[in-house]
């Protein structure tokens, strides 16, 4: 049975959890999930934030030797990638608006 101190507590980890100090940084933007909460969370954005850079750097590269084609595509990848990433968050923020929907008693 769920009472109104469980109530709380969850209430206020879910506070703590939503105030971290990764949420509001440039690396959420590279992170498949809303929040950074864990170093695994922050490892994932800084991997996704090289991946992006790198595939900049290379269709900047390649603009310089006149492979217009090789960096459009590479351009095409990387926002596809920033696509990707923006998805991945709006489903994990569904699903969880859909579990928070849930009625206490089931």
């Amino acid at each position: 049975m769920i009472t109104r101190w469980k109530l709380v507590e969850q209430l206020r980890e879910y506070q703590i959890r939503s105030q971290s100090n990764w949420s509001s940084s440039p690396l959420a933007f590279f992170s498949p999930k809303p929040h950074i909460v864990s170093w695994a969370d922050a490892v994932v954005a800084i991997f996704w934030g090289l991946v992006f850079g790198l595939l900049v750097g290379l269709s900047y590269v390649t603009l310089q030797s006149q492979q217009l084609w090789l960096s459009f595509i590479i351009i095409c990848i990387a926002i596809f990638l920033l696509i990707r990433l923006r998805r991945c968050r709006q489903t994990l923020i569904k699903s969880r608006e859909r579990r928070i929907l849930l009625p206490l008693s089931v």
